[in-house]
């Protein structure tokens, strides 16, 4: 049994996986035990997948899974989390921008005590002003608004403790975001500062719109307040409905010589509350969404091949559906 689990979501990166492995590599050789890197293969289009098995037939420690087709980047983290045997899990991301060399500080913090350690950015290269003014927005609404702490600048880049991960895959919940869900169970935590590298080779994957939902997702999974936001604005709209009646019923009574100039006024209310009424309305499908994805009880994925680790007892068996598993003589 391997002691460190390594996990990288894979998505179109058939120019980053060998340079990904060479430095992965480097970082294997230096550890205390032994490794296995698991490759989540989220339905790549180019020739990913192919390469992975090149890597699986050369290193018996690299293995794969290729999800049927595209869940998203949630989704395959947690098929690697669903994996991993070690005693240790450590997530990245596959585009380099998140560095292996990171991962010996990681360790060193596991064996000071702490259970999850998170990396967090101090700077974002080469990235646009659009782009950090978002996410630092982003990240500090998600902060004061979440039911928890959710570290500020964070990705999905960590070390988790055996313990961690087996209560990560005990969680049902399908809408998954796992920095959320990595402070949400709690145990000892601490953070690693670095400066995040531009993307090594390739197009950005988390496109704006992307980027938009899974920031959605991240407030509506972890905050009510949206929903008592939408309550608070409708609220103020009646007030302003009520002022708007009073002062109409004032120009009638004291001035009923002067025209209607309340009209335009009651007209731009009635377009306010209408405005308020479809936002709710949207606040509110948002969460109802979630509700009918949970009932449905689909997988969280399915499984087209998996190489290095089909004699392995699966973890969590609802989670997936293994569609056929290639020879681990391969």
């Amino acid at each position: 049994m391997p002691k460190y689990s390594i996990v990288v979501p894979i998505f179109n990166e058939e120019k980053t996986i060998p340079a990904l492995y060479q430095r992965l590599y480097k970082v294997m050789e230096r550890l205390d035990g032994d490794v296995e890197l698991i490759l989540v293969n989220d339905g790549s289009r180019d020739r990913s997948l192919q390469l992975l098995r090149e890597l699986h037939d050369k290193d018996s420690r690299v293995c794969y899974l290729s999800l049927a087709r595209n869940f998203g980047h949630q989704i395959a983290v947690t098929a690697g989390l669903n994996f991993v045997r070690g005693q240790v899990a450590i997530v990245l991301d596959g585009d380099l921008q998140d560095p292996p060399e990171l991962i010996p500080d990681m360790i060193e913090k596991w064996r000071q005590g702490y259970q999850v350690v998170y990396a967090q950015r101090t700077q974002r290269r080469q990235e646009g002003w659009f782009k950090r003014f978002t996410a630092y927005f982003f990240y500090r609404l998600l902060k004061r608004l979440a039911d928890v702490d959710i570290p500020t600048d964070t990705g999905d880049f960590c070390l988790m403790d055996r313990q961690v991960v087996d209560v990560l895959n005990a969680m049902p919940e399908r809408n998954r975001y796992i920095r959320g869900l990595r402070s949400w169970v709690g145990f000892h935590q601490t953070a690693i500062r670095f400066e995040r590298d531009p993307r090594f080779a390739g197009e950005v994957k988390y496109t704006f719109t992307k980027s938009l939902a899974l920031a959605v997702n991240g407030l509506v999974s972890f905050s009510k307040v949206p929903l008592r936001l939408s309550t608070y604005v409708g609220l103020l709209a009646a007030i302003v409905a009520i002022l708007m009646a009073l002062l109409v019923l004032y120009w009638r009574i004291f001035v009923p010589s002067s025209r209607l100039e309340g009209f335009a006024i009651i007209l731009v209310a009635i377009f306010f509350i209408g405005a308020v009424q479809l936002v709710s309305i949207g606040i509110l499908g948002e969460y109802v969404g979630r509700i009918y994805e949970e009932v449905k009880g689909r997988p969280l994925y399915t499984l087209a091949e998996v190489g290095g680790l089909n004699n392995k007892e699966m973890a969590t068996p609802d989670n997936h559906t293994k569609a056929q598993s290639r020879s681990e003589n391969r």
